[in-house]
């Protein structure tokens, strides 16, 4: 142990030099991965397509190719499917990352390539680490095993090749080198079965009697698991099971509405809790400091990032703004061109920087998970904050939630589906609360609320124990990256949910 203490000390110093590299000269090093990634890509269908061989400036990339949705490259996809190759890259696509799917329900197939896995997934996972112990240098994790949620994947079989399609973590696990996989736990077969609840039924009769010291996952499922393994053993906080328990490595949602149930289950003075942005298209963030959970954006992983403002979104030739143009506070649809073969790719996801020196970010939610009934403009990042606002003044818990807008023109208003751990003494006072800290996050709300005139008190409806989770299973949506969907601009979701309710 000694000597790979040495060894794992030497490299994530060699490690943070690069990224302090990155973080002193950040537009530098933009510039030289758009070049590589021009370059590399010159003589694909797509490069050819778009003349990248004359493209010398970032400039003329913007000017001459378009920003792209998943419907855009589909057709490029679906040959790749079909295994054609070198169309958006040169390298052969072997594995698709399919993730939880559009607006629309259907999933999407995002091609992983061998340069987007190494060079942006697992050097992500390594950073992940290394940035990890240079915060906390008294870390002991690598004395037990991790414990890591993912996803299930299947081979397709095309014109005699064979191709991987599944959640990117399945896709990941398929793929990790011996010494990754030696010290993780439960096994594979078991960490990709399909089925979600078998599969959580032996991830915790597998895992229950191991030295479990990281987790890793969405904070979602894994609190379903935690909570399975802690009535399997009769214990009722997780140092009881995993002594040895230090931090858990999360993405995928705001832990912050998770973070009360998880101190109810693990003690908060014992554990870290450690953001990271991991997506199927790739590997964006990491948290860069141990008080804040905001996000260092990776700006060496082989992507090169533009930004939409927000009241761009939908116009026919939206502002596209470059890294140095960024403004702290606003809010930006992220654009990102990937050496996985992603041109300007928007992935529907909304950021807002905290810091431009370095740069850092905060997600605030979803391009098209927003409620704008009067011009209110209310993104998830608002809902989770005055969530978790309402929840401190009443010592009510959170579990999930959704919420869209109420058409009724006599009583315009949002309603909220809210599951509860714990419920509020008093729902009017909650209520109260949660209204009250809309206001103060979001003063376009704020307006809209004034005296009742145009928009009404928030609609707030307790939901029964486990209505999300039957939700979601209804929808064959459990486990791997799905999420429940928090705000929608129109009733799909929260009728659904009703409907179930009033049946039961």
């Amino acid at each position: 142990m000694p000597i790979i203490a040495s060894a794992l000390n030497w490299l994530i110093k060699k490690r943070i030099h690069q990224i302090d590299l990155f973080m002193k000269y950040p537009h530098e090093v933009q510039e030289e991965w758009f070049k590589k990634l021009i370059q590399t890509a010159k003589d694909t269908e797509w490069g050819k397509k778009f003349d990248y061989e004359s493209i010398n400036s970032v400039s003329k990339f913007a000017e001459r190719v378009p920003v792209s949705t998943y419907e855009d490259l589909k057709p490029f996809i679906d040959r790749l499917r079909e295994g054609e190759q070198n169309l958006l890259w040169p390298e052969e696509v072997k594995w698709f990352a399919k993730s939880s799917g559009t607006t629309a329900g259907k999933s999407k197939f995002i091609p992983v390539t061998e340069s987007a896995l190494n060079d942006c997934h697992y050097k992500g996972g390594k950073d992940m680490l290394s940035m990890y112990f240079n915060q906390f240098p008294e870390a002991d994790l690598f004395n037990g095993d991790g414990l890591a949620m993912g996803g299930s994947g299947n081979i397709k079989e095309v014109s005699n090749a064979s191709y991987y399609e599944g959640d990117l973590s399945a896709i990941i696990m398929n793929n990790l080198p011996f010494w990754a996989q030696f010290k993780r736990t439960p096994s594979l077969t078991i960490a990709l079965m399909d089925e979600w609840e078998s599969k959580l039924e032996l991830m915790a009769e597998s895992t229950i009697d191991h030295d479990v010291t990281s987790l890793s996952g969405v904070p979602s499922w894994m609190l379903v698991l935690l909570k399975k393994i802690l009535k399997k053993s009769g214990k009722s906080h997780m140092h009881e099971v995993w002594p040895n328990l230090e931090v858990f490595f999360h993405g995928g949602v705001n832990f912050e509405p998770y973070r009360e149930q998880y101190n109810q289950i693990i003690e908060p003075g014992k554990m870290h809790y450690f953001n990271t942005y991991n997506a199927s298209e790739g590997f964006f963030g990491i948290q860069n400091s141990r008080d804040s959970d905001d996000l260092l954006l990776m700006l060496d992983y082989g992507i090169f990032y533009e930004f939409i403002p927000i009241n761009e979104l939908g116009k026919k030739e939206p502002k596209v703004m470059q890294l140095h143009e960024v403004v702290i506070g606003k809010n930006y649809a992220l654009i990102i061109t990937t050496n996985g073969g992603l041109w300007r790719y928007e992935i529907g996801d909304t950021v807002t920087f905290t810091s431009t020196d370095p740069y850092t970010i905060r997600i605030t939610g979803r391009t098209k998970n927003f409620i704008n009934l009067v011009g209110e403009e209310l993104i998830i990042d608002n809902a989770d904050s005055a969530l978790s606002i309402a929840c401190k003044k009443t010592g009510a818990i959170l579990t999930e939630y959704t919420a869209a807008p109420n058409f009724d023109k006599d009583d315009m208003a949002h309603q909220w589906l809210i599951e509860f751990e714990k419920p509020p003494a008093d729902f009017e006072f909650f209520s109260e609360a949660f209204d009250n800290a809309l206001k103060s996050l979001n003063t376009d709300y704020e307006a809209k609320r004034y005296h009742n005139f145009v928009l009404k008190p928030p609609i707030v409806k307790s939901l029964p124990p486990d209505t999300f989770y039957k939700w979601m299973k209804m929808r064959d949506k459990l486990g791997g990256q799905n999420k429940v969907p928090r705000l929608f601009n129109d009733r799909t979701y929260v009728d659904e949910i009703l409907s179930i309710l009033a049946k039961s």
